[in-house]
């Protein structure tokens, strides 16, 4: 389930063309019936080989408004993306700042805020770091594996608050 089209979009950059790895496919996107159900089909031919590429994302259960940028999702955790890739999308962003361009700065470290944003979501209530069951892709165990206390509710407040003091500032 795809919670919303900026979620659906990054999981489409994070996945590209199985026969050449090309991230530049150009995507269509429309509402199908499948197996009964409403759903988001993302289809496009990949720029490098030729090759069509299809994704099909169920719908969340409700609307999930984004008013803000980005807007990956409401109060539920991801289903696409496991905490360990929303921290990695976070580490991304976050290294591409440009130090001579404030809004694309701005940009940036608001993507970073919003991954870090993503992370916590995957903490149950009551309980101080992300459980071993909001990892399941090669990257995110990846990135886990490398550091497991940045997993730690005090630590990601503490680098989502300083994403969002940085974006404020730039």
């Amino acid at each position: 389930m795809a919670r919303t089209r900026d979620e659906a979009h990054l999981y489409l950059d994070l996945h590209p063309c199985d026969v050449c790895g090309s991230v530049d496919t150009t995507w269509d996107d429309g509402l199908v019936s499948a197996d009964g159900e409403l759903a988001s089909r993302y289809t496009g031919t990949c720029p490098g080989c030729g090759t069509e590429r299809e994704f099909m994302f169920g719908l969340p259960g409700r609307e999930t408004t984004g008013a803000r940028f980005p807007a990956f999702g409401g109060a539920e955790p991801s289903e696409l993306l496991d905490a360990g890739e929303w921290l990695w999308v976070a580490d991304l962003a976050a290294g591409n700042v440009p130090a001579d361009d404030s809004r694309e700065a701005r940009q940036a470290l608001t993507i970073a805020m919003a991954a870090v944003e993503e992370v916590v979501k995957f903490i149950p209530p009551g309980q101080d770091e992300v459980p071993e069951k909001a990892f399941w892709s090669d990257r995110g165990w990846t990135v886990r594996q490398a550091e497991p206390g940045r997993f730690r509710l005090d630590r990601l407040l503490v680098v989502r608050d300083t994403y969002r003091t940085l974006a404020s500032d730039a």
